[in-house]
C-alpha cells in the first residue's frame, strides 16, 4: 500500500469546503492507519514562508491582479520546496493535489514518475472564475486568461482526476477534452458524522454560510427574506461568513427594512455547528462544483433549500431531503420556502431524509474508502 501524501497551498485547518474535505479524508485514513501525510507551503522553513507571505497585505493595497499572482506564485513554489523535501524519502506514494496549482507543484516537485500525481477538481469551472468573483481580477486581465491556460495545461499531465460531481466533470472535460483520457472517478465530497445535535429552540429559521461574495449570491437572500415579510410570512435569517460583500450587503437590508429579520454573524470558527440552532439550511449561489455546507446540514438532520446551480442538484437528489428554488424569483422562492418551514409535518419528514441521505451517501465511512481505492488503484495501474 502506498503513502498518500495529499498536497495543497492552502493552509491546514480553515473554513473552506476544500479544506473540510481534505481534513475528514486525513481523518479517515488515521482511523484506517493508511500511511499519509499533508503538506503545505507552511510545511516549509517558516522564517521564510512568513515574511514573504506577508508582503501580499502590501500589493493588495495597490492592485487587485497583483495580489493574487503574489498568492499564487508564491504558495505555489513553497509548496514545490516542501515537496521536494519529502519526496526525496517516501519514493513509494501518491500525491492527492487539491487544485491545479498544487497538482502543478507536486508534478514539477516528483523525483520519480512512479509518483503519481492525482488531483481532486473542487473549483467552480475554473480558478480564474473564482477569482473573479471575489472581485480581484477581471475577465477581461492576463491573468486570468493565465490562469485558465495554466490549467489547460497542467491537467492533461495528471495521472489521475478526482470530480466532486458529474457536472464538474462534464464542464473540465468540455473545456479541456484532453483529460478524457485520464484515468478519473466521480467521488462526492463527505464528512465525519457529527451526529444528530440534542433537540433546542432556535435562534433563527433559516441559515447560509459561506464567503460573502458575488457568486455566493447573498443579496437573493435579502430579497426572499423581504419578499416574504411582504408575503405576510417573516422568516429569520442568520448570514454566516464574511467577504467584500459584507458591507454592501448590511446596507442592503436595512433599505429593505429587513435588518430585524437578518443577522450577519461574521467569521465563525466550526461554522457549521451553528446549523443546528436553525431550522433549515438555505443555499442561493449561482454556481457550485458541489456545495458542502449542504451536507453539513445534512448530517445534523436539516432539510435544505437550494436553487440547484451546477452539482447542488446531486446534492440535492430526489428532493425529499430538500426542495429546489428558483434563481430568477425571489417572490416564487418566498413561497417555496413559507410553505416548507410553516408545514411541520414536511420539516420532520425531509429532516428525516436529510439525515439518512447524509448516512447513506455522504459520510465518509461510506465515501472515504472510495477515494482510497481510487488513489491506491491509480499506483498499481501505473
Amino acid at each position: 500500500m502506498n503513502k498518500i501524501i495529499i498536497a495543497t497551498i492552502m493552509r491546514p485547518h480553515g473554513e473552506t469546503g476544500v479544506q473540510t474535505h481534505f481534513n475528514s479524508f486525513i481523518h479517515y485514513l488515521s482511523i484506517q492507519n493508511v500511511d499519509h501525510q499533508l503538506i503545505t507551503p507552511f510545511s516549509y522553513y517558516k522564517f521564510i514562508v512568513y515574511p514573504v507571505f506577508a508582503l501580499r497585505k502590501v500589493f493588495g493595497k495597490l492592485s487587485g491582479p497583483l495580489s493574487v499572482w503574489w498568492y499564487r506564485y508564491w504558495h505555489a513554489y513553497f509548496l514545490k520546496l516542501a515537496l521536494r523535501q519529502q519526496l526525496k524519502i517516501d519514493s513509494n506514494c501518491v500525491i492527492y493535489a487539491q487544485c491545479p496549482l498544487s497538482a502543478a507543484a507536486a508534478l514539477n516537485a516528483r523525483v520519480s514518475e512512479k509518483q503519481l500525481v492525482v488531483m481532486v477538481a473542487h473549483f467552480n469551472v475554473s480558478q480564474a472564475d473564482e477569482w473573479v468573483g471575489k472581485g480581484l481580477i477581471s475577465d477581461s486581465d492576463w491573468l486570468y486568461r493565465s490562469m485558465r491556460c495554466f490549467e489547460e495545461n497542467i491537467l492533461p499531465r495528471l495521472n489521475g482526476l478526482v470530480f466532486v460531481s458529474k457536472f464538474m466533470q462534464q464542464e473540465l472535460i468540455t473545456r479541456i477534452p484532453e483529460i478524457a483520457n485520464i484515468a478519473s472517478t466521480i467521488v462526492p465530497n463527505f464528512l465525519t458524522d457529527p451526529g444528530l445535535p440534542e433537540p433546542t429552540e432556535p435562534i433563527a429559521d433559516l441559515i447560509n454560510i459561506g464567503t460573502l461574495e458575488a457568486r455566493k449570491n447573498q443579496q437573493y437572500l435579502l430579497e426572499i427574506i423581504a419578499a416574504l415579510r411582504e408575503q405576510g410570512s417573516p422568516l429569520t435569517l442568520t448570514i454566516v461568513g464574511d467577504g467584500p460583500d459584507r458591507i454592501m450587503l448590511e446596507n442592503n437590508a436595512r433599505l429593505l427594512k429587513i435588518d430585524d429579520l437578518v443577522s450577519f454573524s461574521g467569521f465563525v470558527d466550526n461554522a457549521a455547528e451553528q446549523i443546528s440552532f436553525h431550522k433549515a439550511y438555505i443555499h442561493v449561489a449561482k454556481l457550485e462544483s458541489f456545495g458542502i455546507t449542504l451536507i453539513e446540514a445534512m448530517a445534523r438532520g436539516r432539510p435544505v433549500l437550494a436553487v440547484p446551480a451546477g452539482g447542488v442538484a446531486e446534492v440535492l437528489g430526489d428532493g425529499t431531503a430538500g426542495l429546489s428554488l428558483p434563481l430568477t424569483s425571489a417572490h416564487v422562492a418566498a413561497r417555496i420556502v413559507a410553505d416548507s418551514i410553516y408545514s411541520q409535518e414536511w420539516m420532520n419528514a425531509a429532516g428525516k431524509a436529510a439525515r439518512a441521505r447524509f448516512l447513506n451517501e455522504y459520510a465518509s465511512n461510506v465515501v472515504a474508502k472510495r477515494l482510497e481505492n481510487f488513489l491506491q488503484d491509480a499506483s498499481r495501474l501505473h
